[in-house]
């Protein structure tokens, strides 16, 4: 018996959780493993019409209704971001897994609570960080690991887009409350995500924030400057001011680099480029630059992989350690930059006001003169 997915929220991102990579007309799940059984959006309207765009039976516009009725497997949470969480922890509670929308929560306190649910309810909360599911991520991870070509010494990750007025005129966008950050949340945590999981533990961070040119209370651009575990050293940067858009990922050997420069959520095959030094064997060269399978880096490959991790109790990647290592990671980004400290990992514990929000006093601050 295939599995019950279910969605909620029908919003523009939605519709990356359920459609085939290429062709409309082919199945989700070919083998029969699962299918989505329901859909759920506050505006009836919406709910209906993507549902029988996508071919999904039921709709609803009550979460609670639909995880009762349908107790799905595996629930996808395509909300606004303030809603992740909570969201989250609602399927979870009702017996589903969860494939959330990046941010997955707010805050560090959050997703404890979520990692509270995991362990209450023996179901798993994946957060949606698509880039590590391609075949180019899964090989690169492999020659570092290997060092092919050496220790990895220098990484650096640019995410550099652009998002005009018209973007932010959306009402959940720019503010803390709603959509939880800028760029370092909601843009540049793709990248980073696969960047910080290739490049190993971090162990300190320093950084900058600003808003330089969008009227909105969150930062439009965020650098920083990380140094890992290894010895290793990053550098990574996130823009919404960019009109250029492009996502550049580059990997500094002892003996050989490898990158990508491509459109916004392109890192596939194709895109990826590799050199080495002279004194590389033929034999070592050929491993590193041949990426032997062609996955994409999307949210259906991502789904499909945890649809085999349920089918088998396997847990999914990018949950528990592995998703706070990014959002921990955030959290100390955005602390560096509002406090001028370095922050190392590990440190920002409850009772800091950091630990509460990702944006800490700041994004608090940002909150109550929204309310107010």
């Amino acid at each position: 018996m295939p599995l019950r997915l279910a969605i909620i929220g029908t919003g523009f991102i939605a519709q990356y959780h359920v459609r085939p990579d290429a062709d409309p007309a082919q199945s989700l799940f070919p083998d029969g493993e699962a299918e989505f059984v329901a859909v759920v959006d506050v505006v009836e309207e919406r709910a209906r019409a993507f549902a029988e765009k996508y071919g999904i039976a039921r709709y609803y516009t009550d979460a609670d209704e639909m995880l009762a009725r349908e107790k799905p497997d595996i629930v996808n949470v395509a909300t606004p971001p303030a809603l992740h969480a909570s969201m989250a922890i609602k399927a979870m509670e009702a017996g589903a897994w969860v494939m959330c929308e990046k941010p997955l929560c707010s805050s560090l306190r959050e997703l404890d609570a979520i990692a509270d649910a995991e362990a209450r309810t023996g179901n798993w909360c994946s957060s949606v960080f698509q880039f590590r599911f391609g075949s180019a991520a899964r090989h690169l991870r492999r020659i570092i690991q290997d060092q092919v070509v050496g220790k990895l010494l220098v990484g650096t990750c640019h995410t550099t887009w652009f998002r005009d007025a018209e973007y932010y005129a959306v009402d959940w966008r720019g503010t803390w409350a709603s959509e939880l950050g800028g760029p370092t949340m909601g843009h540049g945590i793709h990248a980073m995500d696969s960047f910080l999981w290739q490049m190993g533990d971090w162990t300190e961070v320093r950084a900058m924030c600003a808003t330089i040119d969008r009227g909105v209370e969150v930062e439009d651009t965020s650098s920083a400057t990380v140094r890992f575990a290894s010895g290793a050293m990053g550098n990574i940067l996130n823009s919404v001011l960019c009109p250029h858009q492009s996502t550049y990922v580059r990997y500094d050997f002892q003996r050989g680099s490898a990158w990508t420069e491509g459109a916004l959520y392109d890192l596939n095959n194709e895109r990826w480029r590799f050199e080495t030094l002279e004194s590389v064997d033929d034999k070592t060269r050929e491993r590193f630059q041949t990426i032997v399978d062609d996955l994409p880096c999307t949210h259906v490959v991502q789904l499909r992989e945890l649809v085999a991790d349920r089918l088998i109790g396997r847990q999914p990647l990018v949950s528990g350690p592995e998703a706070r290592r990014t959002l921990e990671f955030i959290t100390a980004l955005y602390k560096s930059a509002y406090t001028g400290e370095k922050v190392e990992r590990a440190s920002i514990v409850p009772g800091d006001p950091f630990y509460e929000s990702v944006g800490g006093s700041w994004a608090e601050a940002a909150k109550k003169g929204s309310s107010s």
